[in-house]
């Protein structure tokens, strides 16, 4: 698979994968009333966010034929 995440998206996957997982984090050791169900949800969410903008690869991206990086021919 092809890097197919950059720019603006990679950037934002990242930050946003951040944020939820320390709100997964807060919500499954009690400092956040949420309940397990959703900070373990939270997590996994981030987790993925995480993990999509750092290798650049996104199987949605690719399954649908969107391409957020930059290439030069």
């Amino acid at each position: 698979m092809d890097k197919n995440v950059g720019g603006l998206d990679r950037t934002g996957r990242i930050a946003i994968g951040i944020m939820v997982v320390i709100t997964g984090i807060a919500a499954l050791t009690g400092y956040w009333a949420a309940g397990a169900v959703i900070g373990g949800v939270a997590l996994l969410i981030g987790v993925i966010l995480l993990v999509t903008g750092t290798t650049q690869k996104c199987p949605i991206n690719e399954a649908v034929g969107i391409d957020t990086t930059k290439r030069e021919n």
